[in-house]
């Protein structure tokens, strides 16, 4: 049986964007409760060398985004960095879901034999799209989705393995 490369990613990456939206809810009403600044939560980091909060769910709607985007053989696009706030962030979300979505099931046709380039800083990368997928654009979801949830949880959000994986 063969997996399509359009199945591995849209409905993946849309269903992990909506739990990190709900594990942010979580955490915006968890700090209303509690009358603590949300900017607190907002811009907290885990090390002094780690980014924020909003850093880490930029990144990580970035490579939703840019992963979809590669795959689907559309442009990626951009979005400014320009987040503040828990609603801030929710439209973000939101706004990549959306985007994910709406790449076609059709521009993925053949996506598996296709090499992906991007540059990551100075140096140009080259993977075979699954290699890319598996090896890069996962990863680095994962990565920067769990640094937030890391985050929250260190600071005392109420959350669990369901609300990550979308099952809280």
């Amino acid at each position: 049986m063969t997996i399509s490369m359009y199945s591995m990613t849209v409905p993946y990456y849309a269903s992990m964007l909506s739990n990190l939206s709900h594990v942010l809810a979580k955490a915006e009403a968890w700090a209303t409760e509690r009358k603590i600044d949300p900017a607190v939560l907002l811009n907290d980091r885990l090390a002094p060398d780690m980014f924020t909060l909003k850093r880490q769910v930029q990144i990580a709607t970035d490579h939703a985004k840019g992963a979809a985007a590669r795959l689907g053989g559309v442009d990626v696009p951009s979005f400014p960095d320009t987040e503040e706030t828990f609603a801030d962030l929710h439209t973000r979300i939101t706004k990549v879901r959306d985007f994910v979505l709406s790449v076609p099931e059709s521009g993925f046709d053949g996506a598996e034999t296709r090499d992906i380039t991007l540059k990551v800083g100075p140096q140009e990368m080259t993977f075979s799209a699954p290699q890319y997928l598996q090896g890069f654009a996962f990863p680095n979801f994962y990565f920067h989705m769990s640094a937030a949830y890391a985050i929250l949880r260190h600071n005392g959000v109420p959350l669990g393995k369901g609300d990550f994986f979308g099952r809280g």
